[in-house]
């Protein structure tokens, strides 16, 4: 029974912190709950009449009636409207309460007269208690007619005689014994259960100890008939006394979860020590907070549970955790072997030298190939621009990678691409872009009198250029996920710091090797188009593709902060354009006051950008038709149903996502796959951060976006496709053909 089905049925059990606890005789068993009784309408018609029981509901898309048996057939399930409701789980459904009448037309029944059928439901009670998935099967005897019509002889009714019709409603046959049984409290295939659950205090207790000085002895103990999965639980000493290293379990059960997949799980009382580092050797009092979910038995499924036990912690010499005991947000992934080592650094390599190909990056690779022809006329001048723009991506990769491993190590969740997630840096961005496509149309001089060093202007500027050139190339490569990146990005969040930051360097490598390589081979170099006045013209038309990008990321900025934000950004930007314009013109002018004034107007440029940061988040956008938002819980739900899911991660921001969405996933093939799987498109966008879309990337091991995952109906686990999507690659995997 899907777990996430369970999860629903026990709102109850939050709510009993409030409420007195329930005991067995205040939930009726289902039967009770949902009385079901069937009666045929004519020779082809069936009703099938549910009285609900006060306090109680029944769900309209999950109820449903099948023929149960070879040669018999029962068309669609006709249901009147429901009353509409917004469901935790299910979203927006329909309900019933007090009675449901349906109509199954189209039935065929067997020689002698009798349908079986298969009738599914699923109800709640308003105390907070939903059941499971409920399956009855009941038998419908039809008017003589229906199997005289089929040129068979006609078998007499129990109970009467041939020809007379059938009773107004038939009662429900439970075990077939040859004779009519009385509704049981389930039927023969239920899937419920026979007693309410238990209050969660009673269902799981929990009790921890001070095993001496530098270690927890942990028991949770299930209920009869209850179990706990390891997985899902965790543990943290609230206080600065002590930190919680990783729990050590005993071997448990391998059960099979239709939500989870294979998980470990015990049902018999379980003990688990948890080592504890000391920040001094004094006796201190310290909590432990245990996290941890559990079910009942073929029954339901209780929320995420959390207790707290106070413990006196006994004197002892202080001591810090060893490295394989420190508490991770996530399994180590990362096998430190010097064949993974070197693999891994190979695909980081092999990343960023893809990422030269993205089109995020093509407007830098523009302004390069400008610098480049410069330094044809010199093979000193070639190596010293690829060493300097080298020394730039790799600085600024280090920057980036110390950053973004310092941050996860503090607890934050994030990826590759986490600073677009942020307006300010996105801001910033866009002026950048101006700024620069401002200086190729000629408005000023990038790096003169800006970088304000006297007459040595035309010495420096070339170090400088370059240098910055290559701080600009990875801030704009960021939104890009090349090829092999994502494995080695991956390997990096989860090894050692040292490696890490490695891996962030071979990156970088592979994002300036080709420009290192024309510096430092000759022949390359020579391959290079000369000077001449040429250039100018192209730097020039060099600037349309900066203003694009800028144009781009206002767009993404208005996602994030909305069209309040932009307006603020075009006003700073006309600002910074007066300030610049200024500027290039104070370089001639003898008094010092224009120049002053045109810092001031730069540094009011700044103004509107940090008055964007203060904006609110907009509402999240409507989606598209066929589109649904991603939601854990929407996703479980879909699963449990047996559909198909296609899950697309994306951002706003991210420029390989966008091209991969209007190439493949905005395409009428892609839909008709869509539609030939009865599959589901569910949309994530982590434009902004949203920890919940990083916990997805983070469970199906990427860094960041794009991630593509499809769900096929009966799979327990998601299979995670390549990131450069192709037609093919889709219909495959919607089809259940994907490796």
């Amino acid at each position: 029974m899907p777990l996430i089905l369970r999860l629903a049925g026990l709102l109850l059990l939050v709510a009993s912190r409030l409420a007195p606890a329930i005991d067995d005789s205040e939930l009726l068993p289902i039967d009770e709950a949902f009385r079901l009784e069937a009666r045929a309408l004519d020779a082809e018609s069936v009703e099938l009449r549910w009285q609900i029981a006060e306090g109680y509901y029944l769900y309209r898309h999950r109820t449903g009636a099948e023929a149960d048996g070879e040669g018999l057939s029962a068309g669609e399930l006709a249901m009147p409207p429901g009353t509409a409701y917004t469901d935790d789980f299910f979203g927006d459904v329909e309900t019933y309460r007090g009675e449901l009448i349906a109509r199954l037309d189209g039935v065929r029944a067997g020689p002698d007269g009798r349908l079986p059928l298969k009738v599914r439901y699923q109800g709640c009670a308003d105390v907070g208690i939903c059941y499971p998935p409920h399956t009855k099967r009941i038998e419908v005897r039809l008017p003589v007619s229906a199997a005289a019509s089929s040129g068979l002889p006609t078998a007499p009714a129990a109970g009467g005689l041939p020809g007379l019709p059938a009773p107004s409603f038939t009662p429900i046959i439970g075990e077939r014994s040859g004779s009519l049984a009385t509704p049981a409290p389930f039927s023969v295939e239920s899937s419920g259960v026979e007693a309410a659950p238990l209050p969660e205090a009673e269902a799981f207790q929990f009790e921890a100890i001070a095993d001496g000085a530098d270690t927890l002895l942990l028991r949770i103990t299930p209920a009869r008939g209850y179990y706990v999965y390891r997985d899902r639980s965790g543990f943290r000493i609230e206080g600065e006394e002590a930190t919680a290293g990783e729990p050590r379990w005993p071997p448990g059960v391998n059960h099979r979860d239709e939500h989870f997949g294979e998980v470990l799980v015990y049902f018999d009382p379980v003990e688990i020590e948890l080592p504890i580092a000391r920040a001094t050797g004094a006796a201190a009092n310290v909590s432990v907070v245990a996290e941890f979910q559990g079910c009942q038995t073929e029954g339901i499924c209780y929320p995420p549970m959390t207790r707290r036990v106070a413990l006196d912690l006994p004197a002892g010499a202080a001591r810090e955790l060893p490295p394989e005991d420190v508490a991770r947000t996530r399994p180590p992934g990362a096998d430190l072997g010097l064949g993974a080592v070197l693999l891994a650094l190979l695909g980081a390599v092999a990343g960023g030298l893809i990422l030269n190909l993205m089109p995020c990056v093509l407007p830098v690779l523009s302004l390069k190939a400008i610098g480049l022809a410069q330094s044809g006329e010199s093979a000193h001048k070639a190596r010293a621009h690829a060493l300097w723009y080298t020394a730039g991506v790799l600085v600024s990769f280090a920057a980036l990678g110390a950053l973004a491993l310092g941050l996860r190590a503090a607890g934050e969740a994030l990826g590759w691409g986490f600073q677009l997630q942020q307006p300010l840096f996105v801001g910033f961005v866009v002026y950048v872009m101006f700024a620069v496509g401002l200086s190729l149309s000629g408005v000023f001089t990038l790096g003169g009198g800006i970088a304000g060093v006297g007459q040595g202007l035309t010495q420096r500027s070339g170090p400088a250029g370059d240098f910055f050139t290559g701080v600009l190339a990875v801030v704009v490569a960021s939104p890009c996920t090349a090829p092999f990146m994502g494995p080695a990005l991956a390997f990096a969040f989860t090894a050692p710091a040292w490696l890490g930051i490695a891996l962030f360097l071979a990156l970088g490598l592979g994002l300036a090797l080709p420009f290192l390589l024309i510096g430092f081979v000759p022949a390359l170099a020579q391959r290079l188009p000369k000077p001449g006045a040429w250039m100018e013209t192209f730097k020039n038309i060099l600037a349309f593709p900066m203003y694009l990008t800028a144009v781009w990321l206002l767009w993404v900025l208005g996602n994030q902060r909305g069209m309040d934000a932009v307006a603020l950004a075009l006003i700073g930007l006309v600002v910074l354009a007066a300030g610049l314009w200024a500027f290039e013109r104070s370089r001639y002018a003898e008094k010092g006051a224009a120049r002053a004034l045109a810092w001031l107007l730069i540094a009011a440029s700044a103004v509107p950008l940090l008055m964007v940061e203060r904006l609110p988040t907009p509402s999240a956008a409507v989606q598209a038709e066929g589109v649904e938002p991603y939601s854990a819980q929407r996703l479980a739900a879909l699963r449990s149903e047996g559909r198909t899911v296609f899950v697309n991660m994306t951002a706003d921001w991210c420029v390989t996502c966008k091209a991969i969405e209007a190439r493949v996933l905005s395409q009428p093939v892609f839909k008709d796959a869509l539609a030939a799987a009865n599959a589901v498109y569910m949309v994530g966008d982590w434009t902004n951060v949203d920890p919940a879309i990083t916990e997805f990337l983070e469970q199906h091991g990427a860094v960041g976006v794009p991630l593509y995952v499809v769900f096929r109906a009966g799979e327990p686990e998601g299979r995670v496709l390549p990131t450069i999507l192709t037609e093919a690659s889709v219909q495959a995997a919607l089809a259940g053909d994907a490796p």
